[in-house]
């Protein structure tokens, strides 16, 4: 075994539950071909909320990727994450006998923003309509955010080192971060994400109080950032679950190393206060470009945290060139999240998963429903690009304050092979 200190934390699997495809292979088609799921909300007792649009996953069946005896007593946002660490841990080539013989050796960090509202809001309105004897026992845990740590813990049998983190949306990235450096402790394997269901009734009503949430009643205009039509983010369901392993644990088990987490920083601005905003996310992204010991111009393509908020799209496209020089004014920078919404702690993870997509393949997706840019960025538009890329930087901020950047390389780091 390496030493703690030179042990890198590579991705080896991917697991995808999302609006535009509920496999990894799904997802990626539509990302790279830039199909736009965004639509009207159709979930039960929303009809009469302003928030019009938003980005469903309308073809899971959760009976089918969860066993009963877990189903009755979680959320539709923790079902979403075992069925996306099912399938990273499918990717991987994680066998059932590996783990079982050494548990400690395996983790569970997520993230989440809205937890389990609509178990929440089922249960309190059996307690208003009939009483507290119809409240089940499980209240008491399927709403709390780090939920899904702990079914996926206990449902896999993993016993090593568990956590959650709590950092709005930028937490997303916050738990691969976590993962990485629980990698370099030590642990082999963590199983790191995050996924969301905010589109229950009482979820939704919690949201209203954004104002950087779009109330814009057309699909194709309800989120368009970094343009001059640009009116706040849709919210999304679903995220993204990976499997983060030491490099010489995957080596050795013969799996490949798809890319390496090689850099994060994450500072914090304050809520809402998004002029701000540009000096935390550039000094999150030096901190960021510091760990993974790369340089500006190594940058091969951003994933924008796009918030659709003028004064936030703003401030991106400035933190960029700040810590990026000359460079962040070249690099093509895109944001495939306009095609399925703005899914809170999962967005940026489902961002990692795109940019892991986007090396392998040489592609660049497209940001959907943007046209017309008015920030001095290179943002991908209209049709995915190909192009080598090596280095990818991916952006989150939270509407809370936090901000975030992670460098990811393309498969195992080159002192590694």
């Amino acid at each position: 075994m390496s030493e703690p200190h030179t042990r890198r934390a590579v991705v080896t699997g991917i697991g995808v539950v999302a609006p535009n495809g509920t496999s990894t292979e799904t997802f990626w088609k539509a990302t790279r071909e830039g199909i736009s799921v965004l639509d009207r909300v159709t979930r039960e007792g929303c009809e009469h909320l302003p928030l019009r649009v938003a980005g469903e996953i309308r073809d899971f069946d959760p009976p089918s990727a969860v066993e009963e005896r877990y189903l009755v007593q979680t959320d539709r946002f923790t079902h979403f994450a075992m069925a996306a660490a099912d399938l990273a841990i499918d990717e991987a080539g994680l066998n059932r006998s590996d783990t079982d013989a050494s548990p400690f050796s395996v983790g569970v960090v997520t993230a989440a923003g809205s937890g389990g509202g609509e178990f929440g809001q089922r249960e309190l309105q059996q307690l208003w309509d009939k009483g507290s004897r119809y409240v089940g026992p499980y209240q008491s845990i399927a709403w709390f955010y780090a939920a899904s740590t702990g079914q996926i813990s206990i449902r896999r049998g993993f016993k090593g080192p568990c956590g959650v983190v709590a950092a709005d949306e930028a937490g997303g990235l916050d738990a691969l971060a976590h993962a990485a450096r629980a990698v370099r402790r030590g642990t082999d394997v963590l199983v790191a994400g995050a996924t969301e269901a905010p589109l229950a009734p009482y979820s939704m009503v919690c949201q209203l109080g954004y104002e950087e949430l779009s109330t814009e009643e057309v699909p194709e205009c309800a989120y368009r950032p970094f343009t001059s039509a640009a009116c706040g983010f849709v919210p999304a369901e679903g995220g993204a679950m990976l499997v983060v392993e030491a490099e010489t644990s995957a080596r050795e088990r013969g799996a490949s190393a798809r890319a390496t987490l090689a850099g994060h920083a994450a500072t914090f601005t304050g809520a809402s206060r998004w002029r701000q905003s540009r000096e935390g996310l550039a000094q999150a992204i030096r901190g960021a470009l510091e760990e993974a010991a790369c340089a500006p111009e190594e940058i091969d393509v951003v994933f924008a945290d796009a918030l659709g908020v003028p004064e936030a799209d703003r401030a991106e496209a400035l933190a960029i060139a700040d810590a990026l020089g000359a460079h962040g004014r070249r690099v093509p920078v895109t944001a495939p999240k306009t095609a399925i919404g703005r899914g809170y702690c999962a967005a940026p993870v489902l961002d990692v998963a795109a940019a892991v997509l986007a090396m392998e393949h040489g592609v660049i997706p497209p940001t959907p429903n943007v046209h017309d840019v008015c920030h001095d960025l290179d943002l991908v538009t209209t049709r995915a690009r190909a192009t080598e890329l090596r280095t990818a930087l991916v952006l989150s901020r939270g509407l809370m304050g936090s901000n975030s950047a992670l460098v990811l390389r393309r498969g195992a780091t080159e002192a590694s092979q």
